[in-house]
């Protein structure tokens, strides 16, 4: 380096030695013409011209010089920065929340929707559903999945699962973990190979097999301290013996937004008879890698003449059913792709009033240096010249902004995924990665240029070099503040929009707070029960014996109130369905073609326990047991929509719950209030809204044989004390290897209904805040400029007579213009913005009055007391100082 330096250096001194030297021949070649000495030499140095520009211009022509160039702008920038260290405080902090801001949503958008699927050419992965009268993607049925294993031609592998849970026993106390049933192309279908011992084999998920298990890595650290010797070790589950085969990889989480599951069993392993039944559901569906060079559209039809041939062979219970067919990326994020493309959009608009906040500062401070700039194109610097100087310090306030941007980012993310994991899909996979640092990057140039070539291109329009001068010299600007006026407008245009955003997100939120769900949520406790796994071989009778024991323990059971068991439908959780024909009517002829309705198997203490009002008739007794007569209670819709303008009370049902050959004959005995399963902003816009409730001692014996294994229970207790606890401790009373498990309050289940939108109004909100935090600094920053311009204006209207309250009235009126000039202009374009949210709004419209009025009335009064600062400064001006300014 110290060579080049050498040689660089040698060469400049040749190069001053030449012109020297050209100088000297042509002064003394003037002087042997006759010209005086001293004019000679003045002479030839204006017909050399500017000696610096032919410095630069030669050195130019030697290469290399735009680095030198470049460093020696960047050394400049830096030191101007420093001498100004306010004015770079307040610009590297704007850009710094901006680009933060910014960097921070985008690694979410990055993690869920950007990156590709972690497993082996995601793009080829499908979720199969079955589409059904009600549902557009419904479960399938095994049977049914099977033939579309056996008969398609455009996938190269399918698999089928369903989330299940169980009961362990045998390694401490016994638990409820969490299982995945799966056939045994599930893992190979995915391309996801185990870290110790092997993935299931095709005969592993056929009738008869010997049971295996597979366990995540999660578990095998918990319960085997990560011993390598766990294969061939026994896990009890449900009373049953499972060879373990293999760990699942750290950090598989199939679809699931919350934990891992514990434990990989084969769907055949499930004991539900109704498991080979193909009307039955039962929350199974597929997945499917397509063959390479297959479509999706192709996919769809081989699989859907597949369906049409099952509905030929099997018109009973196929015909009605189609196969769906989308893609898995779609599955794990297609009902969040909205959400964040309008906080990506609602982000940038924070970063780019950051933008015009930092270019005002820009243009003010540039104004200011209007003598800096004429001096040195007196110089012989060009336009471009002052433009570079100008870029490059702009770029290095964008790069100090960036570099602290990522970094708050990377703090700001982990943040709120801790606060807010169960609200986005992947969560785990969001990190600030290359492609992150690379958005960082371009966004931090783009912003730098953004904000740089204003004020550039406005200080290199200078008139006249001795104009500037003489301006300067005066104290005086000729530049109008036109520009500054208008980007305040801008400012406060892009912050109405994000309050707007913002606002009518809390009126969606505080409408849908006020929604009735159609019961009392407060103080119910929702919690599993799984009696001790050997009652999973008991007759159903003495089931009922059992669960009878257990409500009058948790009866007992301090802090309880009233209790109820639970099977079926659970209110904004898990749903069931009934189907039904009413007596005296023509049975349809397939089961697709008969009516469906919600149902929700209860004891008579339900309505207690919910306070749903009972509307007529009557509900449960604790006679309504095995023994007795079958009865239903429907709720008002049910009522409404099969019985139109007659009584229901009395009427029969035939009921096919869980397959009973030709339906339970069931005599309605009440009418209860619509509960809303489906969510309190969409249940609504549902086709299956029909509930249907009927008494839990009344389950057939083989659905009581599968409650032994899991069932709800609703707990309403006296106070908002927790009562999980004393369940507990009630159970274990009675069998240790009883549990009770997965307590959730109702309010808990409605706030996770509202998760995204929680989410969506929470970032908003801090967008919108950031967004006006820097419009007031902005304004302030712009009047205060102003005002100092204006000193000797303001000092002789004070001197001449003027009242302080008409100078605080004329400055607040300059801001208050700005402001309100941006306001409306932000308000039309809010208008037009805001209808992307229009599905993200309850209760409300993207137009709402209220909303407008009370964020322009927020923005004005905001930008009012921005104003005031310098306002009240400037009617405080003793005249004579005002007038002695500059």
């Amino acid at each position: 380096m110290n060579i080049f330096r050498f040689g660089r250096n040698a060469r400049r001194k040749d190069l001053d030695d030449e012109l020297s030297a050209h100088l000297a021949m042509a002064a003394q070649d003037r002087i042997e013409r006759g010209e005086p000495q001293g004019s000679a030499r003045q002479s030839a140095r204006r017909e050399l011209g500017n000696v610096g520009l032919v410095k630069e211009t030669t050195e130019d022509a030697w290469g290399g010089r735009w680095w030198r160039d470049f460093l020696e702008d960047v050394r400049y920038g830096l030191r101007v920065l420093a001498k100004n260290p306010g004015f770079t405080a307040i610009a590297i902090l704007t850009l710094t929340l901006g680009i933060g801001a910014n960097t921070a949503l985008f690694s979410v958008v990055n993690g869920v929707l950007l990156n590709p699927l972690p497993y082996p050419h995601p793009e080829q992965l499908t979720i199969l559903r079955e589409s059904k009268p009600n549902f557009d993607q419904g479960s399938v049925s095994y049977p049914n999945f099977l033939d579309w294993q056996k008969d398609n031609t455009t996938f190269s592998s399918m698999a089928a699962l369903r989330f299940n849970s169980a009961t362990l026993t045998g390694l401490g106390d016994a638990e409820q973990i969490t299982t995945l049933l799966v056939t045994s192309d599930f893992f190979p279908t995915l391309g996801v190979n185990p870290v110790l011992g092997r993935s299931f084999v095709p005969g592993e998920d056929r009738i008869g097999a010997a049971p295996v298990v597979m366990i995540s890595a999660g578990f095998w650290k918990r319960k085997f301290a990560s011993d390598p010797g766990v294969l061939g070790k026994t896990l009890t589950l449900d009373s049953r013996d499972f060879t373990i085969i293999g760990v699942v990889p750290a950090g598989f989480n199939f679809v699931n937004t919350t934990a891992p599951r514990d434990a990989y069993l084969p769907v055949i392993q499930w004991t539900n008879p109704l498991l080979m039944n193909r009307g039955a559901g039962l929350g199974i569906f597929g997945i499917g890698r397509l063959k390479s060079g297959v479509t999706l559209e192709q996919a769809r039809a081989d699989l859907q003449r597949v369906a049409e041939n099952l509905t030929a062979a099997y018109p009973d219970t196929d015909k009605g059913i189609g196969a769906v067919v989308f893609p898995m990326r779609e599955r794990l994020v297609g009902s969040v792709r909205p959400l964040l493309l309008v906080l990506l959009g609602a982000v940038g608009f924070v970063l780019l009033i950051a933008c015009v906040n930092v270019a005002n500062l820009l243009l003010a401070r540039s104004t200011a240096r209007s003598q800096e700039f004429a001096v040195r194109a007196a110089l012989g610097a060009g336009k471009w010249r002052i433009i570079r100087q100008l870029l490059t310090e702009s770029l290095l306030l964008a790069g100090i902004g960036g570099t602290l941007g990522v970094l708050l980012a990377s703090l700001g993310t982990q943040a709120a995924l801790r606060l807010l994991p169960e609200t986005l899909p992947r969560a785990p996979e969001v990190q600030v990665d290359g492609r992150v640092l690379a958005f960082a990057v371009i966004v931090s140039l783009l912003a730098g240029l953004c904000f740089g070539l204003i004020p550039a291109f406005k200080i290199s329009k200078l008139a006249r070099v001795s104009e500037a001068l003489k301006e300067a010299g005066r104290g005086k600007t000729a530049v109008r503040h036109r520009l500054q006026h208008s980007l305040v407008a801008v400012e406060m245009a892009l912050a109405v929009v994000l309050l707007i955003g913002a606002g009518l997100m809390v009126r969606t939120l505080s409408a849908l707070w006020h929604v009735n769900p159609g019961f009392d949520p407060e103080n119910i406790l929702n919690v599993g029960l799984s009696l001790p796994p050997a009652m999973s071989n008991a007759t159903p009778d003495a089931i009922r014996a059992a669960l009878r024991q257990v409500h009058q323990k948790f009866q007992s059971a301090p802090g309880v109130q009233s209790l109820s068991f639970t099977w079926g439908a659970t209110p904004l959780g898990y749903d069931d369905e009934w189907l039904f024909w009413i007596d005296g009517r023509p049975k349809p002829s397939t089961d697709n073609d008969m009516n469906w309705a919600l149902d929700y198997v209860v004891e008579p203490a339900y309505l207690r326990v919910m306070r749903i009002p009972l509307k007529a008739g009557r509900f449960f007794t604790d006679q309504d047991d095995e023994h007795a007569s079958r009865v239903a209670v429907v709720d008002d819709i049910f009522a409404q929509k099969y019985f139109p303008g007659e009584n229901p009370i009395g009427k029969r049902l035939h009921i096919m719950n869980n397959g009973a050959g030709e339906g339970q004959t069931t005599e309605i005995v009440g009418i209860v209030g619509h509960v809303k399963q489906w969510g309190l902003d969409s249940d609504e816009k549902q086709s299956l809204r029909a509930e249907l409730y009927t008494p839990f001692m009344q389950l057939p014996d083989q659905a009581m044989s599968q409650s032994a294994s899991g069932l709800g229970v609703l707990v309403r207790s006296q106070t908002s004390a927790p009562v999980f606890e004393s369940l507990r401790r009630a159970s274990r009373e009675m069998s240790a290897d009883q549990v009770v498990y997965g307590a959730q309050t109702m309010n808990d289940m409605i706030a996770s209904s509202l998760a995204s939108r929680r989410f969506s109004m929470i970032l908003l909100a801090i967008f919108a805040g950031l967004a006006l935090l820097l419009a007031s600094v902005g304004i302030y920053g712009v009047v205060s400029y102003l005002v100092g311009q204006r000193t000797r204006e303001i000092g002789v209207r004070i001197a001449m007579g003027a009242q302080r309250s008409q100078v605080l009235q004329m400055v607040l009126r300059q801001g208050g213009k700005m402001a309100a000039i941006g306001a409306l202009a932000g308000a039309v374009a809010a208008l037009l913005l805001t209808r992307v949210m229009a599905s993200m709004l309850y209760g409300t419209s993207p137009a709402d009055p209220i909303t407008y009025i009370a964020v322009l009335a927020l923005l004005l009064l905001v930008a009012l007391a921005a104003c005031w600062i310098p306002a009240s400064r400037a009617a405080r001006l003793n005249p004579v100082d005002a007038l002695r300014y500059e």
